[in-house]
């Protein structure tokens, strides 16, 4: 269950962005991941903060470290944070590039917030179109 003093801070229409929680005599952002999207600011920049992040992110490639001898990468299936007596949770699957021929790929169910080894792709992360040998 998420801490009583979480905000919710959703977009105009109502998407939720994230949470702001008191820090201190300042405030704390909180993305969807359940992970800090800005140190302690004054509570404008929070919003601001989770403005910026915003949702985009959830159609980018995400690399999952720990599963294969190379980080998978994947995509987001679902993120869903904890709520009452239900346990948060962040699906994601190994990235099929968009094709539906091709049978459903592995999905990784992981805990919420999600753990530092679901992290945005970077320069030199395997890109899936590449074989080596």
């Amino acid at each position: 269950m998420l801490p009583a003093d979480w905000t919710p801070h959703r977009r105009d229409d109502g998407e939720l962005l994230g949470w702001i929680h008191p820090s201190a005599d300042d405030w704390t952002a909180i993305d969807l991941l359940g992970r800090v999207a800005s140190e302690p600011v004054d509570w404008l920049e929070a919003e601001a903060a989770l403005e910026q992040v915003g949702l985009a992110w959830l159609a980018d490639v995400w690399m999952l470290e720990g599963e294969a001898p190379e980080p998978l990468r994947v995509r987001f299936v679902e993120v869903t944070p904890p709520e009452q007596a239900r346990t948060g949770r962040v699906v994601v699957k190994v990235d099929d590039f968009g094709d539906m021929q091709r049978p459903p790929t592995e999905r990784f169910t992981l805990p919420w917030p999600a753990p530092a080894r679901l992290r945005p792709a970077r320069q030199g992360d395997p890109d899936g179109r590449t074989v080596s040998r």
